[in-house]
Parts: structure tokens; C-alpha cells; sequence
């Protein structure tokens, strides 16, 4: 089976968002088009506690966007952004959520920041995605949502690692920053992923 994966498609991410990804909302209309072709379509949601380390609020003297060493791991410091229960966490009212199995939390620990839709950014803790994919026998997993140079790279890096034929759509993501996203598409394409536009979709599935 092949899965489509909807990576943080929320409103803090959409143009006026509390960390909003230029064009972010344009690729609302082409993830919709596209559901009916797939078996399993899952959706990641980033679901941030108010204290959450990785907001530089919680950071006295700190600004957005600042790195710091975060118990181990270089971490960027964010706008307070997809705080549990808040309008900016809920999905963009466009996205067709009718098709959408499962939904998986992340960066519900205050003390570490979670990129990807599979695990934290220490590899700590698992959200349980790879377990639900496998059970459902997918193979191939396709990734879009945003942004393009943190979530969805880090979303598609770890579904390599976990063995499935990946593929990020590079027409339905957008970045926070360009040269970030080409970086992140070196790297994927770097550990076994695929790179693809929408127009090559069909060949794939």
C-alpha cells in the first residue's frame, strides 16, 4: 500500500501564522487533488505545550531564530507557534481531513523539539507512525506539508531509516528558508529518498 503523509499542514505555518512558511497555503489545493489516490493517507500535527524549551519566550535574553544547545542537541529557538488547543495548532480549515486515518501528535515534550513525524529530535522517543505504517503493510510513503527544510525533511529522512520506499512531492512543500531546502534535499536524496514533482506522482504509486 502506499501512504500519503500530510506534514503540519496548520495555520501557524500559513501566511499571517506565528511562524509562517512563505506560500505555505498553496499547497492545500494540490494535497486535496491528489487523496483519492492513495490507500492511507496519515497527517502529523505539531501540538507544542505552552513551555515548550524550544520557544524562545521561555528563554530569557534569547530571540527567535537564535541557536542554543538544548540538552544535547542544537536547537533553533521558535515563535511561540501550534500551542495545544490554540487556532494556530488546528489544520488549515482548507485541508480535506475526511480521508486522514490517523493523526500523530508531536513536540508534546516541553523539554525537546520534534521535526519529524516519527520520532523526536533525540531519537528518544517514537511516535508510533513507523508501527502504524507497517501494520497497514505501506511501502512507499509520500511526504508533503511544511516546511520543507525542517518537518517534512526530518519526516522524510526517518521513513528511510525505517525501510520505506520515500518520496517528498517538491511542489506540495514549501521552505522557511530556500537554500535550508535544497541542504535538506541533498541530504534525503543522500540516504536512499526520492525527490519528485507532482507531475511524476502517478508513475510512482
Amino acid at each position: 500500500m502506499n501512504a500519503l503523509i500530510l506534514v503540519d499542514i496548520q495555520n501557524d505555518f500559513m501566511p499571517g501564522g506565528r511562524l509562517a512558511v512563505p506560500e505555505g497555503n498553496v499547497i492545500v489545493p494540490l494535497v486535496n487533488a491528489w487523496q483519492a489516490s492513495f490507500g492511507l493517507i496519515v497527517a502529523t500535527q505539531d501540538w507544542h505545550p505552552q513551555g515548550h524549551k524550544s520557544f524562545a519566550s521561555n528563554h530569557p535574553g534569547t530571540q527567535p531564530f537564535q541557536m542554543i544547545d538544548l540538552r544535547g542537541i542544537e536547537q533553533v529557538l521558535w515563535p511561540d507557534h501550534c500551542v495545544q488547543g490554540s487556532e494556530g495548532a488546528a489544520f488549515h480549515p482548507g485541508l480535506e481531513m475526511q480521508k486522514v486515518e490517523a493523526i500523530f501528535r508531536k513536540g508534546t515534550d516541553p523539554e525537546i523539539d520534534s521535526y519529524s513525524g516519527f520520532y523526536d529530535n533525540g531519537a528518544r522517543k517514537s511516535t508510533g507512525l513507523a508501527g502504524y505504517l507497517r501494520d497497514r503493510k505501506v511501502r512507499k510513503v509520500f511526504v508533503c506539508g511544511l516546511a520543507a527544510d525542517y518537518c517534512v525533511a526530518f519526516t522524510a529522512r526517518d521513513a528511510v531509516r525505517e525501510n520505506f520506499d520515500t518520496f517528498v512531492i517538491s511542489d506540495a512543500t514549501r521552505p522557511i528558508d530556500a537554500a535550508g531546502m535544497q541542504r535538506a534535499f541533498d541530504e534525503i536524496l543522500g540516504v536512499g529518498g526520492q525527490i519528485i514533482h507532482s507531475s511524476q506522482l502517478y508513475r510512482h504509486l
